[in-house]
């Protein structure tokens, strides 16, 4: 087939109402197919497509735990001994990147959202990780510059003392997993902002906790906020005006899908559903502390499939 016109021989005339991915067509290809296969009503397929991949079969999760085992290797075994005093961001960027493909990565981190773009996800020393950026994500990044905001600074060297933030995406045959892992550098962070990371992690294994077959998605999050302290919520989930409104969200063919632990998704969860959950806070001139893994739903709760390291990993 080369155009439409090919298909249009074959299949002589559509409904009046067609369903489509809204989310990602473009209008240019919509004109194109409208063209040759005249409808009138247009409606959205996208939360039913949405809710067919959110449930994972056994051949689906298999490759999910292939990508979660290569995560928690180059995480939490291989980083610490590429990290070294005075390497870019922009260098352990590459690093990092050439480990992952060398563990089997499959080399991307595909987002279903409308113009974002990623190789790997955001990857920070220091007070970078808190740096504002248009990824509707917690974390931030000074990138490479305004016009590709991605990867990671040229100038920001990685000195004695520095929090480093990697959040990136790893997968195996088109199958995601997610994970954040904090390290700290040479010397150890203050006691206050090390409590603010514990109290992270505890909010994550909450979270996991929950992550059984009939929980509700948004009263997880309600309950979650509600817990917690009022000064805590400062800068939690980002930093300044820029933070998010989710815990956690769907994973699979790409990094973002549904459900979303946040408000509006009412829904009950399924077995064989699977979640990255990050908590995480800003701290001014230290950066973005928390964690991230990825959980599979059981009847027992979330099961942690990349990895149980509660982070800041010590590198001296």
């Amino acid at each position: 087939m080369e155009s439409y016109r090919d298909a249009a021989v074959e299949m002589k005339s559509l409904p009046d109402t067609v369903y489509l991915e809204k989310e990602i067509v473009p209008l240019a290809m919509l004109q194109r197919f409208q063209k040759y296969f005249p409808f009138s009503v247009i409606e959205s397929a996208d939360l039913q497509i949405g809710a067919v991949r959110s449930i994972k079969s056994k051949y689906e999760l298999g490759l999910m735990e292939q990508s979660g085992k290569i995560h928690q290797r180059v995480t939490e075994e291989l980083v610490p001994k590429i990290l070294r005093e005075g390497m870019s961001e922009s260098e352990f960027f590459c690093d990092l990147y050439t480990a992952l493909i060398r563990e089997g990565h499959h080399g991307v981190a595909r987002f279903g959202m409308f113009d974002t773009e990623s190789i790997l996800g955001q990857i920070a020393f220091g007070e970078s990780s808190i740096y504002p950026t248009s990824f509707n994500g917690p974390g931030g990044a000074y990138g490479m510059s305004p016009a590709v905001p991605i990867h990671g600074s040229r100038s920001r060297k990685l000195h004695k003392g520095d929090l480093v933030f990697v959040d990136v995406g790893c997968g195996v045959d088109g199958y995601h997993t997610d994970k954040t892992m904090t390290y700290v550098f040479g010397k150890s962070l203050p006691d206050e902002a090390i409590k603010i990371h514990l109290q992270c992690v505890d909010i994550q294994n909450r979270i996991a906790s929950m992550l059984k077959p009939g929980a509700i998605p948004s009263v997880i999050y309600n309950e979650i906020l509600d817990g917690l302290d009022p000064a805590f919520l400062e800068n939690f989930m980002g930093f300044g005006s820029r933070k998010v409104k989710f815990l956690g969200h769907g994973i699979g063919l790409t990094i973002d899908e549904l459900p979303v632990i946040a408000n509006g998704f009412d829904e009950p969860i399924q077995e064989g559903m699977v979640f990255a959950v990050e908590p995480k806070k800003g701290i001014p001139k230290i950066g973005m502390v928390g964690i991230e893994n990825t959980f599979i739903v059981t009847p027992q709760g979330g099961r942690n499939i990349t990895g149980n390291h509660p982070g800041l990993l010590e590198v001296w």
